[in-house]
């Protein structure tokens, strides 16, 4: 049972505090970006269906085992919410995801086509040490064999988790690396141990264990089509904040919703 009630709280405090850990900001653009998406929806007549929200409702209580009435009760009083503003909840995100597929569906293989290389990814290791000389040492040994790249990392890394992981720094986009670098891994052979790289960082010994090619995968669909709406909205955000009427009614329709 929660400590806290609504009636506890008045907006004016709940609205003080956001501006103090300076989160008012973000709470104010998801208003805003829900205004955004209500306006949309209604020009393009897109609505939820109560056997929508139903579904979705089912889906989440079997994913959270919340499989009795009362367990999913106590779920929503721990949570300060009644089923009606859950179940509003989970409207307004069916609502996104129908409006992001209406505008950019038959976006998004398009988008992929053009990035395709972006989308390219590497098992990537590497071993980071602090000094030249180290590294090329270090280097030297595993081209010949007197230590194995996984054990120099477990050894030499700079970095603890890295050395614990024996190197494996993961799955990695081109975005999620250094221009540099990645212009290096993309085009080496697998398996083939890289001279080392100085950056800020300190010298880098790089090995790429697999290339994996990029394929519009139903994930990755969802991720460009997430991508392409969430720069619309800010687009609409940004046009939205750029009205002086506008800018002048988000810190009290922020508090409005916050006391509801």
């Amino acid at each position: 049972m929660t400590i806290l009630s609504r009636a506890s709280l008045e907006p004016q405090e709940i609205t003080e505090f956001l501006k103090r850990e300076i989160q008012l900001k973000d709470v104010s653009e998801k208003i805003l970006y829900q205004k955004v998406i209500n306006r949309a929806a209604v020009e393009r007549n897109l609505t939820v269906t109560a056997e929508e929200i139903q579904e979705e409702a089912d889906k989440f209580r079997h994913q959270n085992r919340l499989e009795k009435a009362s367990d999913t009760l106590a779920w929503l009083a721990d949570n300060m919410i009644t089923s009606d503003d859950w179940e509003a909840g989970i409207r307004q995100q069916l609502l996104a995801k129908k409006l992001s597929k209406s505008l950019f569906d038959k976006d998004v293989e398009k988008f992929f086509g053009q990035n395709r290389l972006d989308f390219d990814q590497i098992l990537l290791y590497q071993i980071i040490v602090a000094n030249e000389k180290l590294s090329k040492e270090l280097f030297y040994q595993i081209e010949e064999k007197e230590i194995s790249f996984y054990q120099a990392a477990h050894i030499y890394d700079i970095d603890e988790q890295r050395r614990q992981k024996c190197g494996f720094e993961g799955k990695l986009y081109r975005w999620n690396l250094r221009p540099d670098i990645a212009a290096i891994v993309f085009g080496v052979p697998i398996g083939q141990v890289v001279n080392p790289v100085k950056t800020p960082q300190g010298y880098h010994i790089l090995m790429v264990e697999r290339f994996i090619p990029a394929e519009l995968t139903p994930e990755r669909y969802d991720e460009i089509l997430d991508r392409l709406f969430q720069d619309w909205l800010n687009r609409e955000l940004n046009y939205m904040l750029h009205s002086d009427t506008m800018v002048d009614k988000v810190e009290s329709q922020t508090a409005e919703a916050l006391g509801q």
